[in-house]
């Protein structure tokens, strides 16, 4: 089972956090402000069962970015499409996240390339070029493209397409120069 980090518990977070659940993901959704993680707790309570095999809820509520990554496949970063907020989580991510970890980011402001750039793992970096506050309006069966650059690794790109293809939408992946 792929493992996912939400960074960011507010509406896109939640959403995504239900959805991916919903499809099978096990989630751990993280956000520095309690309100916004008790809000989440609240929108998402009795919205999903249990895991038959186990009892365990399929999302976890943590309060701190490396508890959410710590076994993480793939993080998604739900935090404003501003430079100074992309680069600060994106350095916090590829930090404390395993070397496995998929990096994963809505933008549609910002380039992929400068920001994989800023990292230790630009060829685990793949930017989800859609508005983040639309995201979550769209049905399932939507387009959905994703951004690699030319270091981007087959599997990272591959991940991130199984894992929006898994929530019904159809990934299609752009690489753009840097």
């Amino acid at each position: 089972m792929t493992t996912v980090a939400i960074i960011g518990a507010g509406p896109l977070g939640r959403w995504l956090a239900l959805t991916a659940a919903r499809a099978g993901f096990s989630v751990f959704l993280e956000d520095v402000m309690p309100s916004n993680l008790h809000h989440a707790q609240e929108y998402l309570r009795g919205q999903l069962t249990p895991r038959a095999h186990d009892g365990d809820p399929a999302i976890h509520f943590v309060s701190t970015v490396e508890d959410a990554v710590r076994e993480a496949d793939l993080v998604i970063d739900c935090v404003p499409d501003e430079l100074e907020s992309k680069l600060e989580i994106l350095w916090l991510l590829d930090r404390m996240a395993p070397p496995k970890t998929v990096i994963a980011t809505p933008t549609t402001a910002l380039s992929i390339a400068d920001l994989a750039a800023c990292t230790y793992r630009p060829e685990k970096c793949i930017a989800i070029a859609a508005d983040p506050r639309a995201l979550s309006t769209q049905s399932s069966g939507s387009p959905i493209q994703l951004q690699t650059i030319a270091c981007t690794a087959p599997e990272a790109a591959a991940l991130v397409a199984h894992f929006w293809s898994s929530l019904g939408f159809h990934p299609t992946i752009e690489q753009v120069s840097g």
